[in-house]
């Protein structure tokens, strides 16, 4: 599912002006950072074809490209699909569903920390373990949360956390005896919440 700007609705710019701006926004963060195609690409696992596209406009922008992109520049998700109005303190952030899973992003600001409420509906599925630059915490709202991270598979109840290292092979979601209910707090590279994880109870 597409990604909407927040606020869109109150200053009438419909959905797909907001998507048009994307590119451009996507094209001047990358240059003022002087950062490659090809070294996003490697940081992002997205191809150089798809970033291109991404940028020129003729690939419509997702949650599932712009999440590692925004990590990757370490930017709040907000600002690569248009900034909020200047001084409101609120973050009007509109809900996304990508996958089963539904996302609100809970921080605009540049770099540093980045805090998202993650819903899970019931489902079971395979872990697909990836890696990338940073560091993340979880904390359980509700239900139940299966993580596995290198070695190590634990289970996560509502009122416990868990941080790691995200360049560790890692992997979380429901574990498909209900729905869950999540935050996501990611930084990177050494912001560190120190809050540990208990292994599953047998």
């Amino acid at each position: 599912m597409s990604v909407e700007r927040t606020g869109s609705t109150e200053t009438g710019e419909s959905t797909d002006g907001v998507l048009a701006g994307v590119g451009p926004r996507l094209r001047r963060l990358r240059k003022e950072r002087e950062v490659t195609l090809a070294a996003l690409s490697e940081a992002t696992g997205i191809s150089v074809s798809t970033l291109s596209r991404l940028e020129s406009g003729l690939r419509r922008p997702s949650l599932e490209l712009l999440l590692p992109i925004a990590r990757a520049h370490r930017v709040a998700l907000d600002e690569l699909v248009g900034a909020p109005p200047v001084g409101d303190p609120v973050v009007r952030a509109k809900p996304v569903e990508r996958n089963g899973r539904v996302f609100w992003p809970l921080t605009r600001q540049p770099g540093g920390l980045q805090a998202f409420k993650i819903m899970e509906s019931q489902r079971g599925q395979e872990p697909d373990r990836r890696t990338h630059e940073g560091y993340e915490w979880l904390y359980v709202l509700s239900g139940r949360l299966r993580l596995v991270l290198g070695e190590h598979d634990v289970v996560l109840s509502a009122g416990e956390a868990a941080e790691f290292d995200t360049r560790v092979p890692h992997w979380f979601g429901s574990t498909g005896e209900g729905p869950v209910e999540f935050l996501s707090l990611f930084g990177p590279q050494g912001e560190r919440m120190h809050v540990r994880a208990r292994p599953t109870r047998k």
